[in-house]
């Protein structure tokens, strides 16, 4: 199946590039919300494109997960620090 490596590429490629448009508007508009969003998107850049690149045996690939584990608890700590952010202007 050599199609596999190169969907797997193609879908790193779209999530670095997802990432970049992120830490651009990060440098934009200063909202760091954007910059946990962009690192996270690199994060999971680098895990499909370990996943395109390594062909780990089944009992061996779960170590795979733990990079997209980071990026997802990478998102939910911004938008946890944004909301805390918001209510403390509230107050």
């Amino acid at each position: 199946m050599p199609i596999v490596p190169l969907i797997n590429g193609a879908v790193a490629m779209g999530c670095w590039t997802a990432g970049l448009f992120f830490l651009q508007f990060w440098k934009r508009t200063g909202d760091r919300l954007f910059a946990y969003f962009g690192v996270a998107f690199w994060v999971l850049g680098i895990d499909w494109a370990a996943i395109g690149l390594l062909d780990l045996p089944s009992d061996v690939r779960y170590s795979l997960y733990l990079p997209r584990l980071m990026a997802f608890l990478l998102i939910i700590v911004g938008i946890i620090e944004k909301n805390r952010s918001r209510e403390d202007v509230r107050r």
